[in-house]
């Protein structure tokens, strides 16, 4: 139970966070991912060194899962701020791509494990962070320089929260995306009369509506399987609402409760809308079907923004619209990305240096206008960010906050592997009461 509590702590220091946590606007990019997502090519690592060798040979390698449309975009020119304002110190851009971060992971774990840590590295904020590389030791805290550049003051508290344990502060937010988010197509829309579905009763009813037209109502891309668990945690959401959702993670609710039931079987009947080929793809190409308006819909998260905006050159509201999935009006599903300071590096100052440009507005505004995300600081430029970035910040303000499982804010990272298998068998074979098995066994193991 300490361990499902340990995350839902998250969640909970998150809650307070919409009361002050805007204070700019949100354009989009999980994994991430995702999320925060990256690209399904295989696992590789990239450099961007500076044209001339650096002085004194200071260095920071950053690593992360942003190799993808939008996200790519985003590192990418917080990585050029970087060199503008530190021409001194070379940059290594070790992203590893791999949706959600699955392929990093694995390699970072290696890393670490081998006494071979990145500079820094991407972690979500919560226990994923907390309860993962700080309980283990490998984490140097970084009080001082949240003191120096004044961010105890920047940053809401609740957020700060979120990167703290034991009296002391881990890593600097760089965003907060929102996961529970329908992206459509307006034309496909607009051509046969149909709105944006706000329960899963009307969702059934637009997809019926679509596939007579010979338009496929879903895409989906579940090549990397944490596509089709983003898509079933929204289900979940929607089937439970904010607090039953919630009560999953600390043990108060079942997987075996009967809504949990009722949301497999609207999973399942989802799924009979998806294209074909959905195995095949990653979370871009299903994103790109819906640009085409091969496919009506897909359920994603808001770095899809960056890649309809960015690589695609599509307009919110005009060439795509969107909207909180089936079920979940007034919820946020959360997901915010961090950068720290590993232990035993070889040059904590450089990458220090890089820190501070991550958390100043400076940063997260090079940053979140293509990524996708909301800036994490209060003090963001509002007039960089679009339409969609504007709404989704008021939404962040007042909506039920909830823990994402598929990007590690609702579970451990043990629980979520286990997780992906079951929903991974269950998109085969839609066997309700194997996947409720599936589910109750991970809870167990969590629980003990």
């Amino acid at each position: 139970m300490n361990r499902f509590r340990g995350w839902m702590l998250s969640l909970t220091l998150i809650g307070s966070l919409a009361l002050s946590a805007c204070g700019g606007g949100n354009s989009n990019g999980q994994a991430g991912a995702s999320p925060s997502e990256s690209a399904s090519s295989p696992p590789a690592s990239s450099q961007e060194a500076s044209s001339a060798p650096p002085a004194g040979n200071k260095q920071v390698e950053i690593f992360s899962w942003w190799t993808g449309a939008g996200e790519e975009a985003g590192l990418k020119a917080l990585i050029q701020l970087f060199k503008e304002k530190e021409p001194d110190i070379e940059v290594i851009n070790a992203a590893v791509a791999g949706g959600a971060g699955t392929n990093a992971k694995a390699v970072l774990a290696s890393r670490m494990q081998g006494g071979d840590p990145p500079g820094t590295f991407q972690v979500h904020g919560g226990a994923e962070l907390n309860a993962g590389w700080v309980a283990a030791g490998k984490m140097e805290p970084i009080n001082d320089l949240y003191e120096a550049e004044g961010w105890t003051d920047k940053f809401p508290q609740d957020l700060i929260d979120m990167v703290s344990s034991d009296g002391s502060i881990w890593s600097v937010p760089v965003n907060i995306h929102r996961g529970n988010v329908l992206w459509y197509n307006k034309k496909v829309f607009d051509e046969n009369g149909l709105k944006a579905p706000t329960t899963f009763d009307e969702f059934f009813e637009v997809a019926e509506a679509l596939k007579a037209k010979g338009v496929t109502p879903l895409a989906l891309g579940d090549k990397e399987p944490w596509a089709a668990t983003h898509l079933f945690e929204t289900v979940l959401l929607g089937t439970l609402g904010a607090d039953g959702y919630r009560q999953l993670w600390t043990g108060e609710l079942s997987f075996e409760d009967a809504k949990v039931t009722e949301a497999l079987e609207t999973f399942k009947k989802m799924m009979g809308y998806v294209n074909e080929d959905h195995a095949a793809r990653n979370w871009q190409d299903a994103s790109q079907l819906v640009a085409n308006g091969e496919a009506a819909m897909n359920v994603m998260g808001d770095w899809a923004k960056g890649y309809f905006s960015g690589d695609l050159q599509l307009e919110a509201n005009v060439d795509f619209g969107y909207a909180p999935t089936p079920g979940t009006e007034g919820m946020f599903m959360v997901i915010t990305d961090t950068f720290g300071l590993p232990k035993g590096i070889s040059d904590p100052d450089s990458v220090k240096a890089f820190l501070k440009v991550l958390g100043s507005v400076e940063g997260q505004d090079a940053f979140n206008p293509l990524k996708g995300s909301i800036p994490a600081r209060t003090d963001a430029d509002v007039s960089k960010y679009d339409v969609y970035g504007k709404e989704t910040m008021e939404d962040f303000k007042s909506a039920a906050l909830t823990p994402s499982l598929a990007h590690g804010s609702a579970a451990s990272e043990g629980f979520l592997t286990q997780a992906n298998q079951v929903i991974n068998i269950f998109v085969t074979n839609g066997d309700v009461n194997q996947a409720v098995q599936g589910f109750k066994q991970a809870a167990s193991a969590e629980l003990n």
